[in-house]
C-alpha cells in the first residue's frame, strides 16, 4: 500500500493476521501434546454453501483482521492497516463505524510492524462494540469502545510496547482478555474499564521471532490461545479464583495460524491459517483436515467465528490475491 515505506515493511505489516512472517525455526512446546494426524476417522464437521458476504477496499487498507458477530446475522470487523472498525449487515452492506487517527509521528514505533493498526474486536451482550488499537504510544494503545455518538474512547490503556491482537469478553468474570503477540502474554482488565494486568505469561505464549500469542477464546473452563510462531493452540485452565494454570499444548503443526473458533462439537476447532490461506478443521483428537483453501477463495485467511450452523471467515488478502472479504459457510455436522 502507498503508506508503507518499503516492500519489506509492506510484507511485514500486511501479514498481521498477525502471524505470517514466521521464524525459520520454532522452539519446543512447553507441554506435551499428542501427535496430530492429518486425517480424521471420527465424526467431523464439513462446510457447505460457501459464499462471499461482503468485499472490502484493499486500496484503502481494508485488510480484514477480526470478527465479532451481531445477533441479527451481521458482523463487526477490524481492519488493518486502515485503522478502522466496520459493520457488515446481514445483506452484505458495509458501514464504517470508526477510523482511528494516526498518532503523532505516524506510529512508526508500533512493535514489529511499524505502523498503527486496529486488530481485535468484541461485542458485549449489551451491544457495546470494543476494539484494539496498537499505535506504539501510551494513551493510544489499548482497548477502545465505540460510543453511541460514533466517537471512540479509550477504556483500558495498555503499555506502548505491547501488540494487542485478539480481544474477548469473559462474561462470567466481567473482564476483557487480550493477547499480546510480541510480549507473549495474555492481559486482563475489568469490563467496566481501568487498569490492565498480566493474566498469563506462560512460555507457551512466547514468540520465537515474530508473533506468539494471537487468537483467543474462552471455552470449556479454560482460555485457549494460538501461537503463530510455534503453530500451536494451547489451553490454559482457569483457576477457581479466575487466575491462570499451566498451559497445555492441544494442537501442533499449524504454522501461520491466526484466529480460531470452536464448532460446538466438544473441542473441535476451525483454524484460520493466514500464511497458506486455509481454513483447517482440528478434531478433539488433534486430527487435522483442510476444509477451505485458495481454490475456495481463501486469500490470507485471518479469522473465523462460529454461531449455530454458520461459520464466518475473513480474508485479509495480505499474502495472496487482492480481494479482502467476509465469507459465510454452513456447518454440516456428520
Amino acid at each position: 500500500m502507498s503508506s508503507y515505506r518499503s516492500t519489506e515493511l509492506r510484507r511485514r505489516a500486511t501479514t498481521i493476521g498477525l502471524a505470517t512472517l514466521l521464524a525459520a525455526g520454532t522452539a519446543a512446546p512447553t507441554a506435551l501434546a499428542a501427535p496430530a494426524p492429518t486425517h480424521a476417522d471420527h465424526p467431523s464437521t464439513r462446510l457447505g454453501d460457501v459464499r462471499v458476504l461482503a468485499h472490502f477496499d484493499r486500496a484503502a487498507g481494508q485488510a480484514a483482521e477480526s470478527i465479532a458477530l451481531d445477533p441479527g446475522g451481521g458482523a463487526v470487523i477490524g481492519m488493518i492497516p486502515a485503522r478502522q472498525v466496520v459493520r457488515v449487515a446481514q445483506g452484505g452492506a458495509v458501514q464504517v463505524l470508526a477510523t482511528m487517527p494516526l498518532p503523532p509521528g505516524g506510529g512508526g514505533t508500533t512493535p514489529v510492524v511499524g505502523i498503527p493498526v486496529v486488530t481485535g474486536v468484541a461485542r458485549s451482550d449489551s451491544g457495546a462494540v470494543y476494539f484494539l488499537y496498537s499505535a506504539g504510544q501510551g494513551g493510544l494503545t489499548g482497548i477502545w469502545q465505540i460510543r453511541r455518538s460514533g466517537e471512540p474512547r479509550l477504556v483500558v490503556p495498555l503499555p506502548a510496547d505491547t501488540m494487542p491482537n485478539a480481544l474477548v469478553i469473559d462474561g462470567e468474570r466481567d473482564r476483557f482478555l487480550v493477547t499480546d503477540s510480541t510480549g507473549g502474554r495474555i492481559w486482563q482488565a475489568p469490563l467496566r474499564g481501568g487498569e490492565a494486568s498480566v493474566w498469563s505469561a506462560d512460555p507457551a505464549l512466547a514468540p520465537s521471532g515474530f508473533f506468539g500469542a494471537n487468537g483467543l477464546k474462552v471455552h470449556d473452563g479454560a482460555v485457549w490461545a494460538s501461537n503463530s510462531d510455534h503453530g500451536t493452540i494451547v489451553r490454559i485452565p482457569v483457576t477457581k479464583g479466575g487466575g491462570s494454570g499451566r498451559a497445555e499444548v492441544r494442537a501442533t503443526r499449524l504454522e501461520g495460524i491466526d484466529d480460531f473458533d470452536f464448532t460446538g462439537r466438544s473441542t473441535e476447532i476451525l483454524a484460520a491459517i493466514n500464511q497458506t490461506s486455509k481454513l483447517v478443521r482440528v478434531g478433539a483428537d488433534g486430527a487435522q483436515e483442510t476444509l477451505l483453501d485458495a481454490e475456495d477463495g481463501m486469500q490470507g485467511t485471518t479469522a473465523v467465528a462460529v454461531r449455530g450452523n454458520r461459520a464466518y471467515v475473513t480474508n485479509g488478502a495480505n499474502l495472496a490475491g487482492n480481494d479482502p472479504n467476509l465469507m459465510l459457510a454452513e456447518l454440516q455436522r456428520r
